[in-house]
């Protein structure tokens, strides 16, 4: 069984390499729902004073109507608690707030006020929506990897990965379990319950980062760090002289919405060395 300090450090051989207030929640928490998008229709209709909501990375932005009369912008966490507020400057159009990755996913209610007046009120729906699009590893798809060694690369894995909701999310663990030659549990690395190791790899920084950041509707790659396609002579799965096959889990463990997963098939062709036969995957 390999620590994951102990797996650190093989790793620096194996690579050279989140009164006015009060006022306003008494608008904000009334029993106007007329901005609640339930029916497919604009959020923004029946009002003049909000131009736009968006999310922006892990900024939420509110823009005004030009001529707009609100003073005051108050956003509404899903369960009626008070996330926040921003006072408008006059001539200005926009204000913004910072989510980060520690907010409450769901329905939000951004009230505009003036004078502790509510002139508007809409309803905006943040929730990641992850989705894991393609992975692969790097023996058999170099071109999908960082610019590195051919040695590096080739035990290590890519995942492609796609927010399709509309708000931001952080991955901040990659796990590989079952039937691969290093799994991240304790057949393998044995990371897979620690917490702050994220078995993710920042080729930029050439280390091993904590977490990564991905907005709404963006889609990255991820790589990984902990070589879950090397073969380690008693551990995990090995090359016999028999072809092989099994199953294997990729999971992304998130901060804010729901972890997931895909299941793979995983195919060892024969070899006569435990560390020398061909790797294949399809996804179940």
């Amino acid at each position: 069984m390999t620590t994951p300090n102990s797996h650190i450090s093989r790793r620096t051989v194996f690579r050279t390499v989140a009164g006015t207030v009060l006022a306003g929640l008494a608008g904000c928490l009334g029993d106007n729902d007329s901005g609640t998008p339930d029916d497919g229709t604009d959020p923004l209709a029946g009002q003049d004073q909000i131009e736009r909501v968006a999310v922006e990375g892990t900024t939420l932005v509110v823009e005004l109507t030009t001529g707009a009369e609100v003073d005051q912008i108050n956003l509404i966490e899903p369960n009626g608690e008070f996330f926040g507020q921003r006072k408008v400057a006059t001539g200005a159009q926009q204000v913004s707030f910072d989510l980060r990755t520690s907010y409450v996913p769901g329905e939000y209610r951004i009230v505009a006020l003036n004078g502790g007046e509510t002139e508007a009120e809409v309803s905006y729906p943040i929730q990641p929506d992850l989705r894991i699009v393609e992975m692969g590893i790097g023996r058999n798809q170099p071109e999908q990897m960082w610019d590195g060694s051919g040695r590096a690369i080739a035990k290590e894995a890519f995942v492609s990965v796609e927010n399709r909701g509309s708000g931001p999310d952080a991955i901040t663990k990659l796990l590989f379990t079952g039937d691969v030659p290093y799994p991240s549990d304790e057949e393998g690395t044995n990371y897979a319950d620690h917490a702050g190791v994220s078995g993710i790899y920042d080729p930029n920084a050439d280390v091993e980062t904590e977490e990564v950041i991905i907005g709404p509707k963006e889609q990255l790659t991820l790589y990984s760090y902990r070589s879950p396609f090397t073969f380690i002579r008693g551990e995990g799965t090995s090359c016999t002289a028999e072809e092989q096959t099994g199953e294997f889990d990729l999971s992304l463990e998130t901060r804010v919405g729901n972890d997931i997963s895909s299941t793979y098939t995983i195919r060892y062709s024969d070899s006569d060395e435990y560390d020398n036969c061909n790797i294949t995957i399809s996804e179940v």
